[in-house]
């Protein structure tokens, strides 16, 4: 087997990165792949949390490279999906212990053994992104509709490219509607106009994401997804190729009392 290696990254920490590494595997393994995701977050573990499975951790990627133990023994399978498995960062290393070629060792391995190995890349651009992205034939950039994310989202692509990482998509995060319609937020139309990339999928704001997030259970989970975990469901779909539509996140169209409210506040 010969797995695809992504990466997960977006420059700004806070958009919602590792919540998508957590749900995009969740959601691979429920339509029947085989999934490795890969915490490169070192010294801020958090992917564990998102999943629920901090409390079976043994090992982490620093002991498979310092020969305390095999690759199969730090994986940590998920009790809900059989199929993903999580490889765990060092929580008390930082980024610095860990080299670019040993991370895409390690990528390589996995790649032998499932269908798809998730990064889950630390923000920023430095020693932590470097590794992280070193093995990685494809990358997932994630951003917000806000100028910063965006900014930051755009610096990243640019610095994929110049690794030889060419086949980048884009995950906008956290959309309101809503505020798009008031002009108080960044459309999607806007944020693609900025990076010039392939839109991978559009997923709306949605407080459930943090509710099941702080339960250690992917909102993919839910028996029925709300908008987000739906989106996310669709956004596998994607990556394994399947022409899944964006979903329609503006709502049902005016209708005609709506429509005669507007026109009468206009005339005021």
């Amino acid at each position: 087997m010969s797995g695809k290696v992504f990466v997960i990254t977006s420059g700004k920490g806070g958009v919602g990165k590792t919540t998508t590494s957590a749900n995009l595997g969740m959601a691979l393994a429920a339509q029947g792949r085989s999934v490795a995701l890969v915490d490169a977050d070192f010294g801020l573990r958090n992917l564990d949390l998102l999943l629920g499975l901090e409390n079976r951790i043994v090992y982490n990627i620093l002991d498979v490279l310092n020969g305390e133990c095999r690759l199969d023994q730090a994986l940590v399978r998920d009790k809900r999906q059989p199929k993903l498995a999580l490889l765990p960062a060092a929580q008390t290393r930082d980024k610095n212990s860990i080299t670019p070629a040993q991370t895409r060792d390690i990528t390589s391995q996995l790649a032998e053994s499932f269908e798809y190995v998730l990064v889950d890349c630390p923000a920023g651009i430095e020693q932590g992104f470097k590794n992280a992205i070193a093995g990685a034939q494809k990358a997932i950039v994630v951003t917000t509709p806000e100028v910063s994310a965006v900014r930051d989202a755009d610096r990243v692509i640019g610095l994929l490219e110049a690794a030889g990482i060419k086949d980048t998509e884009l995950i906008v995060n956290r959309l309101r509607p809503q505020m798009v319609k008031e002009n108080n937020m960044m459309s999607v139309e806007d944020v693609l106009e900025i990076l010039a990339i392939k839109l991978l999928g559009v997923v709306p704001e949605d407080e459930k994401v943090i509710v099941t997030t702080n339960r250690g259970d992917p909102i993919v989970l839910s028996e029925t997804p709300p908008p987000a975990g739906q989106a996310f469901l669709n956004i596998a779909r994607r990556l394994q190729g399947e022409h899944v539509p964006l979903m329609n996140l503006e709502g049902p169209p005016p209708g005609l009392w709506d429509r005669l409210l507007s026109l009468i506040r206009g005339t005021k």
